[in-house]
């Protein structure tokens, strides 16, 4: 059973750091792109930060220099290691995997930025 479970979230002032972490199980971790996402109401999810399986990454402009994207293969897990918190970065966190026609979607995990 395909599971992606996210975990981190929380109440943050702003300048603040979080780490969200995406525990991956029933699938083999280390061959699949993971990323992040988030969702605020009212718009699109948006991509926030990817990593392939040869661990090469790329950022959404608006997180760049901020956040940082890292997988541990021999915790089946990934990170987004998340520095200098705006509140425009409150958001719900989904973490996705992907390989193919494969993808599948973790239950989102809650960041709040603010004073």
């Amino acid at each position: 059973q395909v599971q992606l479970v996210e975990s981190g979230g929380g109440l943050v002032q702003p300048g603040g750091s979080l780490r969200l972490s995406c525990a991956a199980s029933g699938f083999r971790f280390s061959m699949y792109d993971m990323s992040w996402y988030r969702r605020t109401p009212g718009k699109e999810r948006e991509l926030v930060a990817a990593i392939t399986s040869g661990s090469n990454t790329n950022y959404a402009d608006s997180v760049k220099g901020r956040f940082t994207i890292s997988r541990d293969n021999a915790k089946n897990t990934v990170y987004l290691h998340m520095n200098s918190l705006k509140p425009d970065d409150t958001a719900v966190y989904y973490c996705r995997a992907v390989r193919g026609v494969f993808d599948s979607w973790g239950q989102g995990t809650q960041v709040t930025v603010s004073s």
